[in-house]
């Protein structure tokens, strides 16, 4: 059975939906929200409820934008899912959330590098390995020296910026 009906050729897309749904629904908590923030407006006359307000009926317009996607643009059959490189790139933030104290943010950032290179189909460690660990240690360089905010050191890190 085909995804979208061959006599109307369009079926309503059921995933623009259920965004739509989700986007009306925090739209509408934080309109609900910012109108019960005590209005101090000063002389400008616009407070500290009047962002949620206006981001929560950004919210309900982008809602509304997807029921018209989802009504008036037909959806072809969608291609089957790869659960392959989605488990790649899980396990690689679970590895970096489990190796990040014992080996430090360049190593436990460059094994996440390689993971997600291996999700997208390039699968040889030998290579992106090295390269994560160098990006990821380039990164921890700018956060530490210049932006002078700590993230886990490891042996590589203390051995070039001192900890």
């Amino acid at each position: 059975m085909s995804r979208f009906d061959p006599a109307t050729g369009r079926r309503p897309d059921g995933a623009a939906f259920i965004i739509a749904a989700i986007l009306a629904g925090l739209g509408t908590l934080l309109i609900w929200q910012g109108a019960v923030i005590p209005d101090k407006g000063g002389y400008a006359g616009i407070g500290s409820g009047h962002l949620p307000i206006f981001v929560g009926g950004g919210l309900l317009l982008l809602a509304m934008a997807h029921v018209w996607k989802g009504l008036r643009h037909p959806v072809a059959a969608l291609p089957r899912q790869q659960p392959a490189p989605v488990l790649f790139i899980v396990g690689g933030l679970a590895l970096q959330l489990i190796l990040l104290h014992p080996l430090g943010f360049s190593i436990a950032s460059g094994i996440l590098f390689a993971c997600t290179a291996a999700a997208f189909g390039k699968r040889n460690f030998a290579v992106s390995l090295p390269v994560g660990f160098g990006f990821a240690l380039a990164v921890y360089g700018v956060f530490d020296q210049l932006l002078k905010l700590n993230l886990p050191a490891g042996f590589p890190e203390t051995l070039i910026f001192g900890g």
